[in-house]
């Protein structure tokens, strides 16, 4: 069912999580606000990935909701991650761009190159195109000026 969510993007609501009998999250609630900036800070072991993992719907919580705007196409409707249908969450899937601790970037490529590299992979866009979006996003996280660098 969908829901509508304010000004967040997404929305933890008294999530708990936990790997087999050890409890990572308890009951937490979190909101993501559309347009900016988050972090999440912590102590190793303190569900900062798990978040990102839940977020991703790579796993499930086992209690609780957690909200993505959107995920049904419209701008204000929200549907809870842990119930999309597999098609329905490749599809919020596209929406997202995640890096996890130990990920990776090619480093044979340039910056501007490992940003266009999911472009070029997952969409038809137009080499034109591929390099006014790369910009804009270089841009949006202050990274324009590093484009050419390894």
């Amino acid at each position: 069912m969908a829901q509508h969510l304010d000004d967040s993007l997404i929305e933890l609501q008294n999530l708990t999580f936990g790997y087999g009998p050890r409890l990572i999250l308890d009951g937490v609630s979190l909101r993501i606000p559309r347009g900016k900036v988050t972090a999440l800070m912590g102590a190793s072991g303190g569900g900062k990935t798990t978040v990102l993992r839940l977020i991703g719907g790579q796993i499930r919580a086992q209690h609780g909701k957690l909200l993505l705007a959107g995920a049904a196409g419209g701008a204000r409707e929200a549907q809870d991650i842990g119930s999309l249908s597999a098609t329905a969450l490749y599809a919020a899937r596209r929406r997202m761009g995640m890096l996890f601790q130990f990920g990776a970037l090619f480093t044979d490529l340039s910056v501007f190159d490992n940003v266009a590299f999911p472009l070029r992979e997952h969409t038809a866009l137009s080499p034109a195109l591929v390099r006014d979006v790369v910009l804009m996003k270089l841009n949006a996280v202050g990274l324009r000026g590093a484009r050419d660098l390894m």
